[in-house]
């Protein structure tokens, strides 16, 4: 019982986690907006000057949320390499229920049951025919890993091209604007300047926001996957002693 509570607890704290961001978020943003400083332009008034732009980052910043709350809940070894999964695997390695063992990994359907059951089917060939089979299915997982994650870099890569792009079209608004005004204004051109900074000001933020989250996820990955290797070559390691026994006679 206790050791079933366990994830739900952390899955509880993480919920509330996420969801205390935004509203700290929204809380900030309605300071901002009702204490401005000698009456000047709130948040939101600046998020309004950005255009079709500014929504464009902000569509990008919803995905990487998105992808952020995936990657928090998922990214975890008790979902990669489940210890109640593993204790059961060795269990039937040990009593050589090799079969049951593989419909156990083909049944799961994660890092480890996957790396197991691809040394498991080449048990007939000999140990080292074994690591061989576990460690080709581990580059393709961790390959597949790296991939899903890697959409936080192309994110945080995209932020700074659409702050350009916004950068951009602020000038090309405050041309347009010296262009149809005879005498124009500090205040006729400031709409288009407000474009170009803010959107590149957003896009940057994205940038560092995302790419730092990005090499986080990327570090724990490795990290991860390393670790349940071993943990997988370790489970197979009995095979070796039998290789050695069937040399030795």
């Amino acid at each position: 019982m206790q050791a079933g509570s366990r994830p739900e607890a952390f899955l509880r704290r993480r919920t509330f986690q996420l969801m205390a961001v935004p509203a700290a978020i929204a809380v900030l943003c309605t300071t901002a907006s009702a204490n401005v400083p000698g009456g000047g332009r709130s948040l939101m008034d600046l998020f309004e000057t950005t255009g079709i732009v500014g929504w464009l980052i902000l569509f990008t910043s919803i995905g990487g949320v998105a992808l952020l709350i995936e990657h928090l809940v998922n990214l975890r070894r008790d979902k990669l390499a489940p210890p109640e999964m593993a204790d059961e695997l060795e269990a039937l390695i040990e009593e050589k229920s090799y079969d049951e063992a593989i419909e156990l990994c083909d049944a799961e359907k994660n890092y480890l049951g996957t790396l197991v059951g691809a040394g498991l089917r080449m048990r007939h060939a000999g140990y080292e025919h074994m690591v061989v089979g576990l460690e080709q299915a581990a580059a393709e997982e961790t390959f597949k890993l790296q991939s899903h994650i890697s959409l936080l870099s192309l994110l945080g890569n995209i932020g700074p091209l659409l702050g350009l792009l916004g950068t951009v079209t602020g000038m090309i608004s405050s041309f347009q604007a010296i262009e149809k005004l005879k005498a124009p204004t500090p205040g006729d051109l400031a709409v288009g300047v407000y474009e170009s900074l803010v959107n590149t000001t957003m896009g940057l933020f994205v940038a560092v926001v995302f790419l730092t989250v990005y090499f986080f996820f990327k570090n724990k990955v490795t990290k991860m996957t390393l670790s349940i290797n071993l943990q997988a070559v370790d489970m197979l390691k009995g095979f070796a002693a039998k290789d050695h026994a069937r040399a030795a006679a």
